[in-house]
C-alpha cells in the first residue's frame, strides 16, 4: 500500500508501527448543528482506507472523535436555553445516523472531548513544565517559539499562515502564533476545575490529548480535511511532539479535498452548504457515497445536482447487471484490479473504473462459470468501496 504522506509531500510505502495493529485518527465534527456533505468526505474515504487497513493488517485501531467543548456549541446552546449536552447529544446522534446512511461504518474509537478533561489538563501540565506553554491572564498558551520544527507541515512561513489563518489577537500573547491550550469560564459557561482555574480547553489540544490516550504517543496516521492542515493539525504536531519528549506525533499525514459548489469552496459562513441531513433524504444515499467517491481524494470536487443524478444513473446500470445475474449462485471476491487501485494512494475513481469494466464483462458472457466469476468480483467490488 502506498500513501501521500502530506508531511513530506510524497508517495510512500505503507507499513505500521504494528503490522497487527495500525492505528488511525480521524478529525471528527463539532456537534452544534447537522454537518454539510463536504464534512461528509473524510469519513467516507477514510472508511475505505480503513477497510482496506483491516484487509491488509487484520486488524486496526481507528479513532474519530467527537467535539462536544466548543464556543459555537455555547452559543447555540446560550440561543436556546439548554445545557450544551441538549446540542451536543442531538448533533452527535444526528451525525452518526447521517453517516451510516452513507454506509460510513462507525469507528472502533469514539472519544468525546468532555470526557477527557483530565487527560487534557494533564498533558497541558507537561507542556507548562517542560517550558512549552505558559500561564497568562487566566489562559494558557503554546508558545510557537519553543517548537524549532512548528510549520513543518503547511511548509510555509509563519507569518505567511498567521496571515491567512483566523488568528485571535490577544494582548497577554507573548508571540501572535500563540494559541490558546486553556482559557478562562465565566459562569455562565461550561467549565472544569483546573490549576489555572475553572475554565476549558481550547480545540487543538483536545484531539492531541484524546489521540494519545487512545491510540498511544505515536500514530500511524492522522487524517481529515484538508482547510484543517493549519492551524489545527499543525497545532497537533508542536503540542504533542512537546509532550512527549520529541517522539513523532503522526508518521503520516492524510488530507482530502474540499467540495466546492458552483466553483466556490462549501462553507457554513459563505451559506452554500448542503446538509448531509437534507441530502439523504432527497437522494438515494449510497448515489451521495459513490459522487464523493468519483475524484480522487486529495483533489476539489465540484458537488451538484449532475453529479449525483449521473452516480444514480451509474448506480441503476450496475444493479440493472446484477438483476440480469439474479440467477446467478456467486460468491463475493474482490478482484486484485480494485484492490490494486486502492493500494495506490486510495486511487477510487480508478477503482470505480475497474467496478464498471467487471459490469461490461458480467454483461457479455454468456458462459455460467464466466458468468458467476464476474457477479462475485461485482459483488466484491461493491464490498470494497
Amino acid at each position: 500500500m502506498h500513501l501521500y504522506n502530506s508531511l513530506t509531500r510524497r508517495v510512500e510505502a505503507f507499513q505500521p508501527l504494528d503490522p497487527a495493529r495500525p492505528t488511525m485518527y480521524v478529525c471528527g465534527p463539532t456537534v452544534y448543528n447537522y454537518v454539510h456533505i463536504g464534512n461528509a468526505r473524510g469519513p467516507v474515504v477514510f472508511g475505505v482506507l480503513a477497510d482496506l487497513l483491516r484487509r491488509r493488517h487484520g486488524g486496526l485501531a481507528y479513532a474519530r472523535n467527537i467535539t462536544d467543548i466548543d464556543d459555537k456549541i455555547n452559543a447555540a446552546a446560550r440561543e436556546q436555553g439548554v445545557p450544551i449536552s441538549a446540542i451536543t447529544d442531538r448533533f452527535a446522534a444526528a451525525y452518526r445516523e447521517d453517516m451510516a446512511a452513507l454506509g460510513v461504518a462507525p469507528p472502533d474509537i469514539e472519544p468525546e472531548a468532555t470526557a477527557h478533561v483530565a487527560e487534557i489538563i494533564a498533558m497541558v501540565e507537561r507542556l507548562i513544565e517542560r517550558g512549552h506553554a505558559y500561564e497568562a491572564e487566566g489562559h494558557v498558551l503554546f508558545a510557537v517559539g519553543s517548537f524549532d520544527g512548528y510549520g513543518k507541515l503547511a511548509r510555509r512561513d509563519l507569518r505567511e499562515m498567521l496571515a491567512g489563518a483566523r488568528v485571535e489577537v490577544a494582548p497577554y500573547k507573548r508571540d501572535p502564533g500563540d494559541f490558546v491550550l486553556w482559557k478562562p469560564s465565566t459562569p455562565d459557561l461550561p467549565g472544569w476545575e483546573s490549576p489555572w482555574g475553572v475554565g476549558r480547553p481550547g480545540w487543538h489540544i483536545e484531539c492531541s490529548a484524546m489521540a494519545a490516550a487512545h491510540l498511544g504517543e505515536t500514530i500511524d496516521i492522522h487524517a481529515g480535511g484538508v482547510d484543517l492542515q493549519f492551524p489545527h493539525h499543525e497545532n497537533e504536531i508542536a503540542q504533542s511532539e512537546c509532550a512527549h519528549g520529541g517522539r513523532t506525533f503522526a508518521r503520516f499525514w492524510l488530507h482530502n479535498g474540499m467540495l466546492t459548489f458552483g466553483g466556490a469552496k462549501m462553507s457554513k459562513s459563505v451559506g452554500n452548504i448542503e446538509k448531509v441531513h437534507d441530502l439523504v433524504r432527497e437522494h438515494p444515499p449510497e448515489a451521495l457515497r459513490y459522487a464523493l467517491l468519483s475524484a480522487h481524494y486529495r483533489q476539489p470536487l465540484d458537488w451538484s445536482d449532475a453529479l449525483i443524478e449521473q452516480s444514480r444513473r451509474t448506480l441503476d446500470r450496475l444493479y440493472g447487471t446484477l438483476r440480469d445475474l439474479s440467477g446467478v449462485d456467486a460468491t463475493p471476491v474482490i478482484p486484485a484490479s480494485i484492490e490494486t487501485a486502492l493500494d495506490d494512494d486510495l486511487n477510487t475513481p480508478q477503482a470505480l473504473a475497474e467496478l464498471a469494466r467487471i459490469a461490461g464483462e458480467a454483461r457479455r458472457t454468456g458462459d455460467d462459470e464466466a458468468r458467476a466469476r464476474a457477479k462475485g468480483e461485482l459483488l466484491g467490488a461493491g464490498l470494497a468501496l
